[in-house]
């Protein structure tokens, strides 16, 4: 498998205004144009953390550990209907309730994003695609304690430390 860099995604201010398109590929080569994505962070009844394992396959952070869902918001597709399907296509998940916990933008060397956060609880199956290397539920301390060892994507340790009140 592999990236579409042909796929086509919303171009937006930092209110979320849609203000144009560009391909994935635009998108992911260093441009910075601001396009907007959505993250679900799921947790368990127990407060445990579900995280995927990004594949090797993937343009960007390939084989680190990642929020539960994440993903872009398609041209023409709403923030919730981007979550759903998101949802639904990584990790199975149907049936959930989310919470918005903030909206903010990350940028790395080679993109700039307009991230949607969100958080819900769930007990459910969770039945990781081909699109992931698979999941599990970690514990917010064994998340604190693999922070800073190239274990998680540098959006994962960014949001998890300003959602969650993590100190260095």
């Amino acid at each position: 498998m592999k990236d579409n860099s042909e796929e086509m995604f919303p171009l937006v201010d930092e209110e979320g205004n849609i203000t144009g398109a560009a391909s994935r590929g635009e998108c992911h080569n260093g441009s910075k144009l601001l396009h907007p994505v959505v993250h679900l962070h799921v947790f368990n009844s127990r407060g445990e953390l579900y995280l995927q394992k990004r594949p090797e396959w993937k343009d960007i952070q390939p084989g680190k550990w990642d929020t539960a869902v994440g993903g872009h918001i398609d041209l023409g597709e709403s923030v919730e209907m981007a979550l759903k399907r998101e949802a639904r296509e990584e990790l199975g998940i149907e049936d959930f309730t989310s919470q918005l916990l903030t909206h903010y933008v990350f940028e790395s060397d080679r993109e700039k994003e307009l991230v949607f956060a969100h958080k819900t609880v769930y007990d459910g199956v969770i039945t990781p695609s081909e699109e992931l290397d698979g999941g599990r539920f970690w514990t917010l301390d064994e998340i604190r304690n693999h922070i800073g060892q190239n274990v998680f994507t540098p959006n994962f340790e960014s949001e998890f430390k300003s959602l969650f009140k993590f100190s260095d």
